[in-house]
């Protein structure tokens, strides 16, 4: 199969087209629209790392100008040094691992909630939805938890979540808000939070918006803006995308059996099973930098100014990095690198957040259901060039 990454086909199984563009196409020129491809885990790794030669200022996307359709300042993941740097340790003196730990009695106790509907579910005949009732429930939870959204707005809260992904997911691209509910969604939810940034500078409560907006490094506040695109940025990049990976952890455990049990068996494997779920079915598959010089790769010249795809769906199956059986899982597998998180200046910040919420619900759903499982002649796939996930997985074995 090409690689073609609106083809309904590749979207389904984009890996044998990963595996062609790796040993005969490293650097791979697409027409329409146009961008370069780079397939290989070295050559992805190094990209990502090296901001001064693959800029992200021109979008993460190989649309034109994906945010600009949104109508909006680019955000912390569209800036490169020295400007993301100064906002990077901005966010981080708020958004820090210690905040994020604190979580994990709250995020337990909304996990096993979660199970017993399900367990309720099967017991009365229905078919339980792993990821629209667990997987991607749980971040959502999260994040409205720890922007402060009271219990009594989180009704609000999960539509603008699902608006937001889903515009996502098709990488802000041409006409992406031309659906009038779409655009409302994201312009109620940037009217919600613009509100709650002004009543937290003037009266700080215990959430995370708070701590943004006292936020404070050698003399330098964040802006309104700036916490108002932090918030855009954790619920845009970071909702599906965790429920993403439960969901892609849970149907891979099912697909190996023995795997499975040995995880089961040992739940102290979890946070290494965790990279590989993530290096096995990344949830973001491919976001773009900008060439700022011309670059030569493998005897091909990239010219300046041109989007380049970082195929990290490829790169993290590369036999190159990971040996003979990288197209395998093996929750055991020692992984130096990885690029489920990206790499260099642009490694996720939420990553601590992602693994906490992962860890969490395996421990939880394996303790209680050591032989859960999906459906998947009856599961669907979102459909995105970007990412890639679910919109329904029922479960078995509960």
């Amino acid at each position: 199969m090409a690689y073609d990454p609106f083809d309904p086909r590749f979207q389904a199984d984009p890996y044998p087209a990963y595996r062609a563009l790796r040993d005969d196409d490293p650097v791979h020129r697409h027409d329409a629209p146009p961008f370069w491809a780079l397939s290989r885990f070295e050559d992805v790794w190094a990209a990502v790392r090296d901001h001064a030669a693959f800029s992200s200022a021109s979008g993460l996307t190989f649309y034109p100008d994906e945010i600009g359709a949104l109508g909006l300042a680019p955000t912390i993941v569209m800036l490169d040094p020295p400007r993301h740097t100064a906002l990077r340790r901005l966010v981080s003196s708020g958004f820090t691992p210690r905040r994020i730990a604190a979580l994990e009695d709250l995020l337990r106790a909304f996990v096993r909630d979660r199970i017993a509907a399900m367990e309720r579910a099967a017991a009365d005949g229905g078919r339980p939805d792993l990821h629209r009732d667990l997987a991607a429930a749980l971040p959502t939870f999260a994040l409205a938890h720890l922007l402060g959204v009271p219990a009594a707005d989180r009704a609000r809260f999960g539509p603008w979540v699902a608006a937001l992904t889903t515009l996502q997911d098709d990488g802000f691209g041409p006409g992406a808000l031309d659906d009038a509910r779409a655009a409302h969604a994201v312009a109620e939810m940037f009217g919600y939070f613009s509100d709650v940034i002004a009543a937290r500078r003037a009266d700080p409560a215990d959430d995370l918006i708070s701590a943004l907006t006292a936020a404070e490094v050698d003399g330098e506040r964040l802006t309104d803006w700036d916490v108002l695109g932090f918030c855009f940025v954790m619920v845009a990049g970071g909702n599906d995308t965790t429920g993403n990976l439960i969901s892609h952890g849970v149907a891979l455990l099912d697909g190996d059996h023995a795997q499975r049990e040995l995880l089961a068996a040992d739940l102290s494997l979890l946070p290494n099973a965790i990279l590989e779920f993530l290096r096995m079915e990344g949830s973001v598959q491919a976001l773009a930098r900008t060439t700022t010089r011309p670059v030569v790769l493998h005897g091909t010249e990239i010219p300046a100014g041109e989007k380049v795809m970082m195929m990290y769906g490829s790169a993290n199956r590369d036999e190159r990095e990971f040996g003979p059986t990288a197209d395998r899982l093996d929750v055991t597998r020692e992984i130096p690198r990885h690029l489920g998180f990206a790499s260099g200046v642009h490694f996720c910040i939420g990553s601590h957040l992602a693994k906490l919420q992962a860890r969490v619900a395996f421990e939880e759903l394996l303790s209680a259901h050591p032989h859960v499982g999906v459906d998947l002649d009856v599961a669907e796939r979102i459909s995105s060039p970007f990412t890639r996930g679910w919109k329904s997985l029922p479960a078995t074995g509960l």
